[in-house]
Protein backbone atom coordinates (compact mmCIF):
# COMPACT_ATOMS: atom_id res chain seq x y z
CA UNK A 1 0.00 0.00 0.00
CA UNK A 2 1.36 3.41 -0.95
CA UNK A 3 0.07 6.54 0.77
CA UNK A 4 1.03 9.90 -0.66
CA UNK A 5 0.11 13.55 -0.82
CA UNK A 6 -1.24 14.43 -4.25
CA UNK A 7 -0.21 17.44 -6.32
CA UNK A 8 -2.86 19.36 -8.24
CA UNK A 9 -1.51 18.02 -11.55
CA UNK A 10 -2.06 14.42 -10.37
CA UNK A 11 -5.76 14.98 -9.68
CA UNK A 12 -7.68 14.28 -12.87
CA UNK A 13 -10.47 12.04 -14.15
CA UNK A 14 -8.03 9.23 -14.97
CA UNK A 15 -7.08 9.01 -11.28
CA UNK A 16 -10.60 7.71 -10.57
CA UNK A 17 -10.84 5.21 -13.47
CA UNK A 18 -10.96 2.19 -11.16
CA UNK A 19 -12.43 3.92 -8.09
CA UNK A 20 -15.91 2.74 -7.10
CA UNK A 21 -17.91 5.07 -4.83
CA UNK A 22 -20.77 2.69 -4.15
CA UNK A 23 -22.78 2.27 -0.98
CA UNK A 24 -26.04 0.56 -0.18
CA UNK A 25 -27.63 2.50 2.67
CA UNK A 26 -30.34 1.00 4.85
CA UNK A 27 -30.24 3.11 8.02
CA UNK A 28 -29.25 6.72 8.72
CA UNK A 29 -28.96 8.85 11.82
CA UNK A 30 -31.42 11.72 12.14
CA UNK A 31 -31.59 14.33 14.88
CA UNK A 32 -35.12 14.77 16.23
CA UNK A 33 -35.92 16.88 19.29
CA UNK A 34 -32.18 17.17 20.07
CA UNK A 35 -31.75 13.36 20.17
CA UNK A 36 -30.10 11.13 17.57
CA UNK A 37 -32.23 8.27 16.25
CA UNK A 38 -31.37 5.54 13.76
CA UNK A 39 -34.06 5.57 11.06
CA UNK A 40 -34.88 3.39 8.09
CA UNK A 41 -33.55 5.38 5.14
CA UNK A 42 -32.93 3.17 2.13
CA UNK A 43 -31.05 4.20 -1.01
CA UNK A 44 -28.03 3.33 -3.12
CA UNK A 45 -25.26 5.81 -3.71
CA UNK A 46 -23.28 5.28 -6.91
CA UNK A 47 -21.12 8.03 -8.33
CA UNK A 48 -21.04 8.60 -12.06
CA UNK A 49 -19.16 10.88 -14.45
CA UNK A 50 -20.71 14.12 -13.16
CA UNK A 51 -19.89 13.36 -9.51
CA UNK A 52 -16.28 12.49 -10.35
CA UNK A 53 -15.91 15.59 -12.52
CA UNK A 54 -17.13 17.77 -9.65
CA UNK A 55 -14.87 15.88 -7.22
CA UNK A 56 -11.80 16.50 -9.39
CA UNK A 57 -12.56 20.24 -9.47
CA UNK A 58 -13.05 20.32 -5.68
CA UNK A 59 -9.86 18.36 -4.90
CA UNK A 60 -7.81 20.49 -7.30
CA UNK A 61 -9.18 23.59 -5.55
CA UNK A 62 -8.28 22.12 -2.16
CA UNK A 63 -4.63 21.86 -3.21
CA UNK A 64 -4.71 25.26 -4.96
CA UNK A 65 -5.91 26.96 -1.77
CA UNK A 66 -3.27 25.39 0.48
CA UNK A 67 -5.15 22.31 1.62
CA UNK A 68 -4.02 18.74 1.26
CA UNK A 69 -5.26 15.69 -0.65
CA UNK A 70 -3.96 12.29 0.36
CA UNK A 71 -4.27 9.13 -1.71
CA UNK A 72 -3.96 5.44 -0.92
CA UNK A 73 -2.74 3.31 -3.83
CA UNK A 74 -2.57 -0.41 -4.45
CA UNK A 75 -0.78 -1.56 -7.61
CA UNK A 76 -0.75 2.07 -8.82
CA UNK A 77 -4.56 2.28 -8.51
CA UNK A 78 -6.26 4.81 -6.25
CA UNK A 79 -8.31 2.93 -3.65
CA UNK A 80 -8.83 5.67 -1.07
CA UNK A 81 -8.46 9.40 -0.58
CA UNK A 82 -8.95 12.12 2.01
CA UNK A 83 -8.76 15.90 1.84
CA UNK A 84 -8.29 18.64 4.41
CA UNK A 85 -9.19 22.24 3.64
CA UNK A 86 -6.97 25.16 4.66
CA UNK A 87 -9.63 27.48 6.08
CA UNK A 88 -9.72 27.74 9.88
CA UNK A 89 -13.16 28.28 11.39
CA UNK A 90 -15.09 28.18 14.64
CA UNK A 91 -15.26 30.76 17.42
CA UNK A 92 -11.58 30.12 18.24
CA UNK A 93 -10.53 29.33 14.64
CA UNK A 94 -9.44 25.89 15.85
CA UNK A 95 -11.17 23.72 13.24
CA UNK A 96 -10.03 22.55 9.82
CA UNK A 97 -12.44 20.51 7.70
CA UNK A 98 -11.89 16.95 6.56
CA UNK A 99 -13.78 17.69 3.35
CA UNK A 100 -13.66 14.22 1.87
CA UNK A 101 -12.79 10.68 2.85
CA UNK A 102 -13.70 7.79 0.61
CA UNK A 103 -12.54 4.22 0.14
CA UNK A 104 -13.35 2.32 -3.06
CA UNK A 105 -16.14 -0.16 -2.28
CA UNK A 106 -14.07 -3.31 -2.78
CA UNK A 107 -11.25 -2.03 -0.53
CA UNK A 108 -13.24 -1.24 2.61
CA UNK A 109 -12.60 -2.96 5.92
CA UNK A 110 -8.82 -3.23 5.42
CA UNK A 111 -7.73 -0.30 7.62
CA UNK A 112 -7.17 2.10 4.71
CA UNK A 113 -9.69 4.62 6.04
CA UNK A 114 -8.11 4.57 9.50
CA UNK A 115 -4.66 5.19 8.04
CA UNK A 116 -5.88 8.00 5.77
CA UNK A 117 -7.69 9.57 8.73
CA UNK A 118 -4.52 9.34 10.86
CA UNK A 119 -2.48 11.02 8.13
CA UNK A 120 -5.14 13.69 7.49
CA UNK A 121 -5.26 14.44 11.24
CA UNK A 122 -1.47 14.80 11.34
CA UNK A 123 -1.57 17.21 8.38
CA UNK A 124 -4.39 19.26 9.96
CA UNK A 125 -2.37 19.57 13.15
CA UNK A 126 0.69 20.69 11.15
CA UNK A 127 -1.58 23.30 9.53
CA UNK A 128 -2.40 24.71 12.98
CA UNK A 129 -5.74 23.04 13.73
CA UNK A 130 -6.75 21.91 17.21
CA UNK A 131 -9.72 19.91 15.89
CA UNK A 132 -10.67 18.19 12.67
CA UNK A 133 -14.27 18.87 11.58
CA UNK A 134 -16.24 16.26 9.67
CA UNK A 135 -19.63 16.78 8.04
CA UNK A 136 -20.18 13.03 7.74
CA UNK A 137 -22.68 11.06 5.69
CA UNK A 138 -25.34 9.99 8.19
CA UNK A 139 -25.38 6.30 7.24
CA UNK A 140 -25.06 3.87 10.13
CA UNK A 141 -21.75 2.49 8.77
CA UNK A 142 -20.14 5.87 8.13
CA UNK A 143 -20.97 7.25 11.57
CA UNK A 144 -19.79 3.99 13.20
CA UNK A 145 -16.43 4.34 11.40
CA UNK A 146 -15.90 7.87 12.70
CA UNK A 147 -17.04 7.01 16.24
CA UNK A 148 -14.72 3.99 16.32
CA UNK A 149 -11.71 6.21 15.63
CA UNK A 150 -12.66 8.70 18.35
CA UNK A 151 -14.85 11.32 16.68
CA UNK A 152 -17.62 12.92 18.70
CA UNK A 153 -20.50 15.25 17.88
CA UNK A 154 -19.11 18.69 17.04
CA UNK A 155 -19.22 21.16 19.89
CA UNK A 156 -19.70 23.97 17.35
CA UNK A 157 -21.62 23.34 14.16
CA UNK A 158 -20.44 24.98 10.93
CA UNK A 159 -23.63 26.66 9.66
CA UNK A 160 -22.55 26.60 5.99
CA UNK A 161 -21.80 22.87 6.06
CA UNK A 162 -25.09 22.14 7.82
CA UNK A 163 -26.96 24.19 5.20
CA UNK A 164 -25.12 22.39 2.37
CA UNK A 165 -25.87 18.90 3.78
CA UNK A 166 -28.65 19.14 6.39
CA UNK A 167 -28.78 15.36 7.00
CA UNK A 168 -25.03 14.99 7.63
CA UNK A 169 -23.75 14.31 11.13
CA UNK A 170 -21.48 17.12 12.32
CA UNK A 171 -18.47 15.56 14.05
CA UNK A 172 -15.11 16.61 15.38
CA UNK A 173 -11.85 14.94 16.28
CA UNK A 174 -9.52 16.56 18.82
CA UNK A 175 -5.92 16.79 17.62
CA UNK A 176 -4.11 16.24 20.90
CA UNK A 177 -0.40 15.78 21.49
Amino acid sequence: MLYKELRESEIDMALFNSFDRYQEVKKCWRKENEKWKLKDVVFTEQWGFDEYKFLVECLQNTVKTGGVVLGAFSNSRLIGFASVENEHFGSKKEYLQLSSMHISSNSRGMGIGKELFRRASKKAKEMGAKKLYISAHSSKETVAFYENIGCIEAKEYNAKLVADEPFDCQLEYPLVD
